[in-house]
Order: structure tokens, then C-alpha cells, then sequence
């Protein structure tokens, strides 16, 4: 099978763009593309994507569960366990690390919860 050349059809719609008109437009397309998988991103979410994401933050694989588990059982999973714990070291000044044992051992969630009360 033997594919149609359409190029010159469709350079059409850009063939008079400016070089910076293109770059402006290659942005938006992209920006059009990756918006969809962007959304599924932000809206969908497992306990172990979280883990993963809480490991690779430098947190021990045994205080990932309890973490992320504490996330659940608050409703702060659409916010992601990541962002939970780095609102938290944040807000405290303390580092990443610590703020993951506090949380594993099951302190500061009333702090965790409440960086999240109306808004992001």
C-alpha cells in the first residue's frame, strides 16, 4: 500500500507563517495533544504510583504504605501522596524525609489535611 503524498495540501493552512507564528503554533498544538494526557494525570491515581512517587522522594519503602494509606483515609489522594508530603515539609521547614517518618508515624495529618483545605 502506498501512502498518498497530501504534503503540500496540507502545509496550506501554515505556508505563510512566520517563523515565530510557527513556533507559537507548534506550542499550541502540542499544548492540545498533551492536554488530555495531562487531565488523566491529575484525576487518576493507584496506592502504587504513589509509593513509587514517595520512593523516588527519598522516603523508605516502609513508610510508603502508611503514607499513602493515610492520604486515602483523608481524602488527599487526588492531591497526591507527593505533594502531600512536600506541602508538609514546606509548611513545617523541614525536610522531605522528616516530614514522611512524622507522617508514617501517623502525626502532623491534621497539618497535612488542612494545607489542603480550599484550594490546591
Amino acid at each position: 500500500m502506498k501512502r498518498a503524498d497530501d504534503f503540500a495540501e496540507r502545509r496550506k493552512s501554515i505556508a505563510n507563517l512566520s517563523d515565530k507564528e510557527l513556533y507559537d503554533r507548534f506550542w499550541e498544538v502540542t499544548g492540545e495533544v498533551v492536554s488530555p494526557l495531562m487531565e488523566l494525570g491529575n484525576k487518576n491515581t493507584s496506592p502504587s504510583i504513589e509509593r513509587s512517587v514517595l520512593l523516588r522522594m527519598g522516603i523508605s519503602s516502609l513508610d510508603t504504605k502508611p503514607i499513602v494509606q493515610g492520604c486515602i483515609d483523608r481524602g488527599l489522594m487526588p492531591k497526591g501522596a507527593g505533594h502531600v508530603l512536600y506541602k508538609l515539609a514546606n509548611s513545617k521547614n523541614i525536610s522531605i524525609k522528616e516530614a514522611g517518618t512524622l507522617l508514617a508515624e501517623g502525626k502532623c495529618w491534621d497539618e497535612a489535611v488542612a494545607l489542603f483545605k480550599g484550594g490546591k
